[in-house]
């Protein structure tokens, strides 16, 4: 959690994903402070599991990965090969006792896509539900 209470999330997100560039994500890292941490990749499939556990054992209560729309990948597979991925990385935290929320996946619409800041917003939303990871908890 950050300085607010808020949970932290880590944001990967495919460069195709509209209105993603340095610009937004600058404005975004500042309007989100310390709540929202963005990683952008050039391919979602080119996202493995470990990266999202690292963020999660690292910083992170919760870890998500924005995909350009199905069928709409420059790189032909990558948003089914990260759909895979996210959900090996789900079975593994819930394996380990964390609840499988803190991972998901959004995949972009091909009609009327959101853009990076409607994303951020809905995922924050999405996961101020959240308590604390308990793997950021001190004893």
């Amino acid at each position: 959690m950050n300085d607010q209470g808020k949970p932290v999330l880590a944001l990967f997100y495919c460069q195709n994903v509209p209105q993603s560039g340095e610009a937004e994500r600058q404005a975004l890292e500042e309007k989100y402070g310390r709540s929202v941490r963005f990683f952008p990749i050039a391919c979602s499939g080119r996202l493995e599991p470990v990266h999202l556990l690292k963020a999660l054992e690292e910083f992170a209560d919760a870890a998500y990965v924005i995909t350009c729309p199905e069928g709409a990948c420059k790189y032909f597979e990558g948003n089914q090969r990260a759909k895979k991925r996210v959900e090996r990385t789900r079975e593994i935290i819930g394996s380990i006792g964390l609840e499988r929320e803190r991972v998901g996946i959004v995949i972009g619409a091909k009609e009327g896509p959101k853009t990076l800041a409607q994303q951020a917003e809905g995922l924050t939303a999405k996961i101020a539900a959240l308590t604390r990871s308990p793997v950021h908890v001190r004893k």
